[in-house]
């Protein structure tokens, strides 16, 4: 039998602070308490349902909500300046919610249900990560990791490619400034190791990003292109498309057009049509 939620209100985060208060006999009141005074929050084994309530604790550094019953991340968007936050063993199927914890460096998510690893981007400075023991199925799907610079501990153990033959090595190679993996510390002839196995993937994987780059890059600059010609109020510059359109637009050019054999001089020189319209 599932146990019975309970709510997460500002009378239940007030009650815990007061109890982990350094000085719990002086604390009577919530008024002896300035809320961007604390610092951390510990509200485990609560059965908590939903996040809520934590508007106005902006210097929380610490958050801890593990072993609860909570099925989404959200209610953080205030919580700048935390650097903690354990989330593990609850019910939670889709990482999100976490932009505005650019200061994050350690994400526990351990024992959920999570199928992918993905809204993430802003959490620059990661260091520590995780995500044991969830449902995560494509190993690839931990290149996403690849964009942390910060990032040296990750504790992945116990998904559904956790079968695979070798995990960890693929892991270790493409995720080469790890420095722990499932709690275990990474010595460089392993690493070395792992970084030979997967070479050519590597490789494969480096020239498939530098392509994406490339054609990102084209695409911006020819957008940035026609936007230029926009602002001049001259649309499709780049190309024939004002040419063809002076020339469709000249009805005696068209006429002459029709002519037998200007057709192909005209497919072979384009700009004589100035000269015959």
């Amino acid at each position: 039998m599932d146990p019975l939620p309970s709510k997460m209100n500002r009378e239940m985060v007030w009650d815990v602070i007061k109890k982990n208060s350094v000085k719990p006999d002086l604390v009577t009141d919530v008024d002896d308490i300035c809320p961007t005074e604390v610092d951390a929050i510990k509200l485990e084994y609560q059965n908590i349902l939903r996040i809520d309530s934590l508007e106005e604790f902006t210097s929380l550094v610490r958050l801890d909500l593990n072993n609860n019953l909570i099925k989404k991340i959200q209610g953080l968007d205030s919580l700048i300046n935390l650097t903690w936050l354990n989330l593990s063993f609850n019910r939670i199927e889709k990482i999100q919610g976490l932009e505005s914890l650019q200061k994050l460096k350690v994400l526990n998510l351990t024992n959920n249900r999570i199928t992918i690893i993905e809204n993430m981007d802003t959490l620059i400075n990661l260091t520590h990560f995780f995500i044991g023991s969830n449902l995560l199925d494509q190993l690839k799907n931990v290149l996403y990791l690849q964009k942390f610079k910060k990032l040296f501990h990750v504790y992945i153990k116990g998904n559904l490619f956790s079968n695979e033959d070798d995990y960890q090595s693929f892991i270790v190679a493409f995720l080469p400034n790890l420095k722990i993996l499932d709690n275990k510390l990474l010595h460089q002839e392993l690493k070395e190791k792992a970084s030979s196995k997967h070479q050519a993937d590597i490789e494969k994987r480096n020239q498939e990003e530098s392509g994406k780059q490339l054609a990102e890059e084209a695409l911006q600059k020819q957008e940035a292109e026609l936007n230029l010609h926009k602002e001049a109020f001259v649309d499709n510059l780049n190309g024939p498309h004002l040419l063809n359109s002076m020339f469709d637009e000249d009805f005696f050019s068209s006429a002459i057009h029709s002519v037998p054999g200007v057709g192909d001089l005209l497919q072979s020189y384009p700009f004589v049509r100035f000269f015959i319209s």
